[in-house]
């Protein structure tokens, strides 16, 4: 009798113990993935102002030293637009709306991604706030 209340007790100690580190993982992953939709959503209303700024330099640009430096502040700003625009194709290929916005559990090969995910969205972030910082010093701003 005590020998197999032992074992029930002991199989339900694993239970109790992999449901908790199972909504501990899915509660990490949700986390993470919070803050990568998080990042996004920080930078994502900076992009009409690339935009905008783009549209400024445009005109300023031309031969002399002073026009290549804004030739050159418009190209960044330009590929830190296509570094968003590259970055949310990528992750809508690889994660689907569930993972994204209800926090599905992830297979180990989607944390990985999440992780390389989580990388790139910061990269990308650092690029759009230096490239707006680098145009409107330049154009005085």
């Amino acid at each position: 009798m005590k020998s197999k209340l032992f074992r029930l007790s002991f199989v339900a100690f694993l239970v109790f113990s992999f449901s908790c580190k199972q909504e501990k993982k899915e509660a990490v992953q949700s986390t993470q993935m919070q803050n990568v939709m998080a990042i996004h959503d920080e930078v994502m209303p900076k992009m009409g102002k690339l935009g905008k700024l783009v549209g400024e330099l445009k005109s300023k640009v031309d031969t002399t030293e002073t026009g290549k430096q804004y030739e050159v502040a418009m190209k960044d700003l330009q590929d830190a637009h296509d570094s968003m625009m590259d970055w949310m194709r990528g992750f809508g290929d690889r994660f689907d709306s569930d993972e994204i916005l209800k926090g599905k559990e992830l297979t180990p090969q989607k944390q990985k991604w999440l992780d390389e995910e989580e990388e790139k969205v910061k990269a990308m972030r650092e690029q759009i706030n230096s490239s707006i910082e680098r145009a409107e010093a330049l154009l005085g701003k």
